[in-house]
């Protein structure tokens, strides 16, 4: 995923489980995952987190990362992990999924659009970057 992104540095292999484990195992986790196998391969995975409130003071199911592996990609592995989202979301009483994509990936938006769900022009997105931080918030 990191490759897909451009990233040419990478933290290594045990920070990197490190951080995966807390945000998915502490208590309360505060990120999810569903994972996409075939066999013995992972092929794709969404993650994912609840944000509070949204529409009539219910939560929303934030779409952090959609990933399906390059020899995956136009099998379906996309759309299910979309599914099991959206069954997630109606079990844990969400109004909403919500997620971004960069503007220049033509290709998931492609895919967004083949699965009956259109651009939402009226939400500007903001971020503000880790040396942008308080010091004391960056820790």
């Amino acid at each position: 995923m990191d490759t897909f992104y451009g990233e040419t540095e990478v933290e290594p292999r045990d920070v990197r489980i490190r951080q995966i484990n807390e945000a998915l195992f502490d208590n309360p986790p505060v990120a999810y995952a569903v994972l996409a196998w075939e066999a013995e391969a992972l092929v794709g995975l969404a993650t994912y987190s609840f944000l509070w409130p949204a529409v009539g003071l219910t939560r929303s199911l934030y779409l952090k990362e959609l990933y399906v592996a390059k020899a995956a990609r136009g099998q379906g592995v996309g759309k299910l992990l979309m599914d099991r989202l959206a069954e997630v979301a109606v079990a844990n009483s969400c109004s909403r999924i919500e997620w971004t994509t960069d503007r220049d990936n033509a290709q998931a938006q492609r895919f967004y659009e083949s699965i009956g769900v259109a651009q939402n022009g009226n939400k500007i997105f903001y971020r503000l970057e880790g040396h942008l931080l308080p010091a004391s918030a960056a820790k």
